[in-house]
């Protein structure tokens, strides 16, 4: 591929990923060891001139989001579909049509097209391709359903981390004072990174990577393939199979997992097979279940209705600034929306809607009140409301859901 610029277009499936795609752009959502932003940077040679999405979300400006247009995209503009996310490694071919699994990841638009367009996220991909397009395929993976997160992680991970950690300045994992590591994949600590004695390393079934301000306190085992992000502290306990973001705080079990960044699970409790969004905080004992009593399939919640996942293992999906009491047990399956405030129950609904006050029921937390929670929360990581994201979370109270 020459040096144009990649446009990520949000489509309608993209839009409706709950809980996630109401607070936040799918670019901005952890695919495995990055964000799926980041893989597209990295695969483009020109980088990202940025993102065509739901309206609600245009103002949306956390560090590194790409800018939302409008107006006309020039002929030349690739435009990928933010669904998809790409393998990192080496960069697109030229083409003029990218596939994946038989279906259009990105076309090169022949003509200048009109952002507007793209606006309802209505418009197939497809449709753009010329007639006679050269095309090439891409390796990666699709996120379909908010659950695919989850699905494709240890995937993911076992292709990211290797990839990643040859580019950083790391240590020999293997002289840490006191750390114990088993098994033969790659494991990277990141220079910066503190792994404390007594922690173990576990790289029997995959690589592990620790990035740069990341702390790993005694007496954790990490089962890989697992990844923790910058500046994380990792407190004690087992975390295996899981991408932990930036800026976390974890505790107790964790297994097969997403942090997206920037959320606490700081005691005992387990999580399984489950999505954290940012700033979402998990009180002491809070546990998800992820297997049936019956060891049958999961069913999901989704805006268009029930799903059948076909996956055995699948715990919680829980949105931004999400907040689950102390000893809050969550059934299999479960969806908590963005905002939600759950307290007073032991086990709450298997659906909680976003910005719900207690149990889930029709309490709703007052917009005012949320925002100097949120305000209060994100400036314990030095990550100022702007108002921008004022206006995101102000518009996301309002609808509730995406659709």
């Amino acid at each position: 591929m020459n040096s144009r610029t990649i446009v990520l277009y949000e489509d309608a499936a993209a839009r409706a990923l709950e809980p996630f795609a109401l607070t936040r752009p799918v670019c901005e959502f952890r695919t495995g060891a990055v964000l799926l932003r980041e893989r597209w940077a990295q695969v483009a040679s020109g980088g990202i001139a940025g993102r065509v999405g739901a309206p609600h979300l245009a103002s949306f400006d956390e560090p590194g989001t790409p800018r939302t247009l409008n107006g006309v995209l020039d002929a030349g503009t690739v435009v990928a579909n933010a669904r998809f996310a790409p393998g990192l490694g080496a960069p697109l071919d030229d083409a003029d049509v990218w596939t994946a699994d038989g279906r259009v990841a990105a076309v090169r638009l022949a003509a200048p097209l009109d952002a507007a367009s793209l606006g309802d996220g209505t418009l197939a991909l497809d449709s753009l391709a010329p007639p006679g397009a050269r095309a090439a395929r891409l390796h990666g993976w699709w996120i379909d359903h908010a659950w695919d997160l989850v699905r494709h992680l240890g995937a993911m991970l076992a292709s990211d981390i290797p990839v990643i950690g040859v580019t950083l300045a790391t240590g020999n994992a293997g002289a840490l004072d006191g750390v114990h590591i088993v098994g033969t994949h790659p494991v990277f600590i990141e220079d910066g990174a503190v792994v404390e004695p007594f922690v173990l390393l576990d790289a029997q079934h995959g690589p592990l990577l620790v990035r740069r301000g990341a702390h790993v306190q005694a007496f954790t085992r990490l089962v890989g393939p697992c990844f923790v992000g910058a500046e994380s502290v990792v407190h004690g306990g087992r975390v295996a199979g899981s991408a932990i973001g930036e800026q976390c705080r974890v505790h107790g079990e964790v297994s097969v997992s997403v942090f997206f960044g920037q959320s606490n699970k700081a005691h005992d409790g387990f999580v399984g097979h489950s999505v954290m969004g940012r700033w979402s905080n998990l009180g002491a004992g809070t546990t998800t279940s992820n297997l049936k009593n019956s060891y049958g399939t999961v069913q999901m919640w989704t805006p268009g209705g029930t799903v059948e996942t076909g996956m055995q293992f699948l715990g919680a999906l829980i949105g931004d600034h999400a907040k689950l009491a102390i000893g809050t047990l969550l059934m299999t399956g479960s969806v908590v929306g963005a905002g939600a405030s759950v307290f007073g129950v032991g086990s709450p609904a298997k659906v909680v809607p976003p910005f719900s006050w207690g149990g889930g029921d029709d309490a709703l937390f007052a917009l005012e009140k949320f925002l100097e929670v949120a305000e209060r929360v994100q400036a314990r990581r030095s990550a100022p409301l702007t108002d921008g994201l004022r206006k995101v979370l102000a518009a996301a109270h309002q609808r509730r859901w995406t659709t």
